[in-house]
């Protein structure tokens, strides 16, 4: 069991032990030793479901990772492949395969598709002359992957740009059968909000949307009516079209700016590895380690789970309390006078020197990020950011962002700005976005013209059609913009960004209290539509609440979600009785970078 997924109202253990009992199933089939050929992408998502030691319990002795030409020598009985269902790596296989039957003796080999079977691979597969070596071809149905207590995510990487661009339905078919795998485990869920393209049927729209297939799905189950006990009350599917803003800005929460910074990747970040080298005297800093530092983050580590969530400010304070505290307590030793105090004492040490460990880390990621921040780069960054969002200067080429093309900064950081741009203003004046393409096509050259169409395409980077710009309309209606923002003690959500309140968290907030009916002109401006369905509950499983109890609502982000988001609604979990506890999921958790990252074409 994982402690950390079991601390909040929904245990999350019972959906990673379905997902693990359907891969023991799956290897219990491959009698005899195995070895496991995996896809590289999928290495990090199944490390958050099964450790090594239960691998290990069902005969897998060796693991590998899917690349051309001969396999590593094992002496196994299987080889099994654990792929995505790329046409790319189908090949890989094939030769793979090949090499063995020539190298002998004879092994068995089988083939796992995560999330789904693709006919499209398995006749490639066939092309290639080895579908018939396959013994077991099946499907692990990996949709919704628990990483924390109140968190989930499919961790498919492609799927903004696939709904959106492409035109693919895969990533929003997945949703829903995740969905409905969360039905089965926890009861249905009573009633289904939803604002979007993604979300919903709307004439002309080419995406299959969420809530009508799981709702066709649920209609053709074949099983008997679902008679537990339901544990959500509500579910609220958001379109990250609805608010592309948010992802744009930069997070300050502290979550958030290690993510912005290093990239959080599975619940695990890599670190410059000098800020975690222990001190010896007289070294003179010689045999520094070179390999980067892993650290896992999650709230298993009671230190982490205080701080993550909280503006990066405002966790310099905490970190010196922790460090008094911990030191007061190792102080104790000296006041154990009796076997009794002393045996006390000694079996607090483990948990103390855990304490203790945790705390440098943290100090010491604190003090990296802080490098960053304090930066005269990162503060003009910044400024420009909270001037777009709070609706200053949206209509006019921007001198900062203009000095950031001249001096050739990262092509990311650029295009997130500009975009920002674009969205604060409903659109960029046609002068000014023509302006800004030709310098970023000829500064960083004439292949990101692909690019820059498939930002427009998203709606991220576009002309200002018709002359109006709502976002002052929705800025207001919706208080986007906070001026007072306590970061110490924050009394909004607004503090994630020190300011601005996520857009999509704050109609979250406002579908809870009061409804949505009061807001029923703002979300006329926001792309999509908005929607509200009821499911029908067996007799008996009608949920009733208790005084001053709060209603559990699952919240889905269609095409990804921040850290910061993440954050706000976590701080909306802990207000007062009665409200509502949110648990999240989503198609990937993301930031900017890796947002837009997605939707660049690579050159040639």
């Amino acid at each position: 069991m994982a402690a950390h997924l079991s601390y909040g109202r929904v245990n999350l253990n019972v959906l990673r032990e379905a997902v693990r009992r359907e891969l023991r199933e799956f290897l219990d089939k491959c009698a005899g030793s195995k070895a496991i050929v995996w896809d590289e992408y999928l290495t990090g998502p199944f490390g958050l479901i099964a450790q090594y030691s239960l691998l290990k319990e069902h005969e897998v002795e060796k693991m590998f990772t899917l690349k051309g030409n001969r396999l590593p020598a094992a002496d196994v009985k299987n080889i099994i492949f654990f792929v995505r269902p790329r046409l790319e790596l189908m090949d890989i296989i094939a030769e793979n395969v090949l090499s063995e039957d020539r190298r002998g003796p004879t092994r068995d080999f089988h083939i796992l598709f995560v999330p789904r079977r693709s006919l499209l691979c398995e006749q490639r597969l066939k092309d290639l002359g080895v579908l018939g070596s396959f013994i077991h071809r099946e499907e692990y149905s990996l949709d919704l992957i628990p990483f924390d207590g109140d968190l989930l995510s499919m961790e498919s990487e492609g799927a903004f740009k696939e709904c959106y661009l492409e035109g693919d339905q895969t990533s929003l078919y997945h949703a829903a059968k995740g969905l409905m795998t969360l039905q089965a485990l926890y009861g249905t869920i009573p009633q289904i909000f939803g604002k979007g393209e993604c979300a919903r049927v709307r004439t002309g729209c080419f995406v299959v949307q969420v809530a009508n297939m799981m709702i066709r799905m649920k209609r053709e189950f074949t099983g008997s009516q679902n008679s537990i006990f339901p544990v959500f009350d509500n579910l609220l599917l958001l379109d990250r079209n609805v608010d592309l803003l948010t992802p744009l800005a930069t997070q300050l929460t502290y979550e958030g700016l290690i993510d912005e910074i290093y990239g959080i990747q599975n619940s695990y970040v890599k670190l410059p590895p000098e800020k975690f080298a222990p001190k010896k005297q007289g070294d003179g800093g010689k045999d520094l380690p070179t390999e980067a530092k892993k650290l896992q983050l999650n709230s298993a580590e009671e230190l982490y789970a205080e701080i993550r969530d909280k503006n990066f400010n405002a966790v310099g304070s905490v970190l010196s309390k922790k460090a008094k505290i911990i030191s007061a307590a190792f102080e104790e030793r000296h006041n154990a006078k009796t076997v009794g105090e002393i045996k006390q004492f000694v079996s607090q040490l483990p948990h103390m020197q855990a304490a203790r460990g945790s705390l440098a880390n943290h100090t010491s990621i604190a003090e990296l990020i802080k490098d960053v921040t304090t930066s005269e780069d990162f503060f003009d960054k910044l400024t420009v950011e909270q001037e777009f969002m709070s609706g200053i200067d949206t209509d006019k080429v921007n001198n900062y962002i203009e000095d950031c093309i001249a001096q050739k900064h990262s092509l990311i950081k650029v295009l997130r700005l500009v975009c920002l741009q674009s969205v604060c203003n409903s659109g960029l004046k046609q002068k000014v976005l023509d302006y800004y393409k030709r310098e970023i096509l000829q500064t960083y050259g004439y292949e990101h013209i692909l690019t820059l169409h498939n930002l427009e395409k998203a709606g991220l980077l576009k002309p200002q059609t018709g002359g109006r710009n709502n976002y002052p309309t929705i800025r207001k209606t919706l208080r986007l913009w906070m001026d007072d923002v306590n970061e110490q003690n924050p009394t909004d959500i607004s503090y994630v960004y020190s300011g601005y309140a996520p857009l999509s968290v704050r109609l979250a907030q406002l579908l809870s209290r009061p409804g949505w009916r009061s807001i029923e002109e703002v979300l006329r401006i926001l792309p999509g539509p908005h929607f509200e369905e009821r499911q029908p509950l067996p007799t008996g499983l009608q949920k009733k609440r208790q005084p001053g109890e709060n209603r559990v609502t699952l919240i889905f982000f269609l095409g990804g979600v921040t850290f910061a988001e993440i954050a706000a609604l976590r701080f909306l979990s802990q207000l007062e009785d009665g409200g509502t506890e949110y648990v999240i999921a989503t198609t990937k958790l993301m930031n900017g970078t890796s947002w837009i990252e997605a939707l660049m074409e690579k050159p040639f």
